[in-house]
């Protein structure tokens, strides 16, 4: 196997063991559907049990752009030859989609006070109108159905040669969240024959390539149906980022180990469901690295990757150079391990972007975030933790981009950019 096609695997499967973890149970909602409840009987939300909602429905979407993004990744290691190990991978990442999907249309299905919500428009998380609507529709569509059980029917007659090419290329996690999806197979193909879907019948062969492609198009196209109404193309930039090669040399000079970076997408996929304009943060380690998670995990990867964005600022740290070295230290021991859609900062074996700043540099020299509640769990929002940090002196503005056209300001007209930029309204 190339090195290349490794990475992208790689990637595939540390996204998808994140969304395993992330997508909503109903055992893990019991909180959040009392609160729907009580609203049901009361009319509305109250502004507490609204954001608990959205927040909830946010980290659904997020899941579900990445899990879209794996299914579309593998595009580039479909050859000539049939691949099972790139149609299981796929087919897991279309299956998780399919049944994240039922679990939220069936949570609005008999609450119509949660449909009306998760329609209605709301700019601080990037919710746009009928959004649940448009949803419910794409999963319902007949076409969608015949996309998803050609991949099924095609599964199921190579289940097991499937399964051992996945274990083969070391990949046995996605085997395993394979077979951990196939109970629910039957409930999908149930809820097709309630909808009197007609579909299709192919006849597929391990070693049959033209029906292999054929239906790893199908799922291709199947996962670009699932989120393409949850996009923002028309905010799309022609050629490309605004941070340009001049724009990163610049930061790059001025940057120092323990800066800390928060970023933003103009037409973000997954941060799109994040609140505030200032969505993503990573910790600067110098010579061009930093430390970031991403839906593919908590990774060191080159400042030009994460400075593949539309605006960004620099906070740099007040501590003292021993004091920077130990935060970082401690940031490092958190490399390689999962992302978490959750956002729950009780737990360390998934880290959110933020968390890496948090858990680097909390209980360091008089260094103590608050951590604030949303949907039940504690959190630090990007731009809770710019707030906290200029607040309490921690840190100090370095750099800010993007924010105001493609203007690039340093130190003090840095923070007058930064705190005019702010969103979210303050803690409390």
């Amino acid at each position: 196997m190339e090195a290349e096609e490794r990475e992208v695997l790689e990637r595939a499967r540390m996204t998808l063991g994140a969304a395993a973890e992330a997508l909503p149970r109903a055992e893990d909602l019991q909180e959040l559907l009392q609160q729907v409840e009580d609203a049901q009987n009361r009319g509305y939300f109250l502004p507490g049990e609204d954001d608990d909602l959205r927040q909830v429905y946010a980290s659904y979407l997020a899941v579900r752009s990445s899990l879209w993004e794996v299914v579309l990744s593998l595009r580039s290691l479909l050859g000539k030859e049939s691949r099972l190990e790139i149609f299981g991978v796929a087919f897991c990442g279309a299956a998780m989609l399919l049944r994240s999907a039922n679990f939220v249309i069936g949570l609005g299905k008999d609450r119509p006070i949660i449909r009306r919500k998760l329609d209605e428009a709301e700019s601080r998380y990037g919710l746009e109108w009928k959004s649940y609507t448009r949803i419910y529709r794409s999963v319902s569509s007949i076409r969608w159905m015949w996309r998803y059980q050609d991949a099924l029917r095609f599964y199921e007659a190579n289940r097991e040669e499937i399964l051992a090419s996945l274990r083969e290329v070391e990949m046995s996690q996605v085997a395993d969240w394979l077979e951990e999806e196939e109970p629910f197979f039957e409930r999908a193909r149930r809820l097709a024959l309630k909808r009197r879907l007609a579909y299709r019948w192919y006849s597929f062969c391990r070693r049959h390539v033209s029906g292999y492609r054929q239906v790893m198009f199908g799922i291709f196209r199947l996962g670009g149906s699932a989120i393409a109404e949850m996009r923002q193309p028309f905010m799309k930039k022609k050629g490309g980022k605004r941070v340009t090669e001049q724009v990163l040399a610049k930061a790059r000079e001025r940057m120092q180990p323990g800066d800390v970076i928060v970023t933003r997408h103009d037409d973000a996929m997954s941060n799109l469901f994040l609140p505030g304009f200032w969505p993503h943060a990573a910790l600067y380690l110098g010579d061009g690295e930093t430390l970031e998670a991403k839906k593919d995990g908590v990774k060191f990867r080159e400042l030009s990757e994460t400075l593949e964005v539309d605006a960004f600022l620099v906070l740099r740290s007040n501590l003292a150079s021993a004091h920077i070295q130990e935060a970082l230290a401690r940031a490092r021991t958190h490399a390689g391990k999962l992302y978490d859609f959750v956002f729950d900062f009780s737990k360390s074996d998934r880290l959110v972007c933020t968390e890496v700043v948090y858990r680097g540099y909390d209980g360091i020299a008089g260094v103590s975030f608050s951590l604030i509640r949303q949907s039940g769990r504690h959190c630090l929002p990007a731009e809770e933790l710019i707030r906290q940090s200029l607040a309490e002196g921690w840190f100090s503005p370095r750099l800010c981009y993007g924010v105001e056209g493609d203007d690039f300001f340093e130190n003090d007209e840095a923070q007058a950019v930064i705190e005019k930029s702010l969103t979210l309204p303050p803690a409390r």
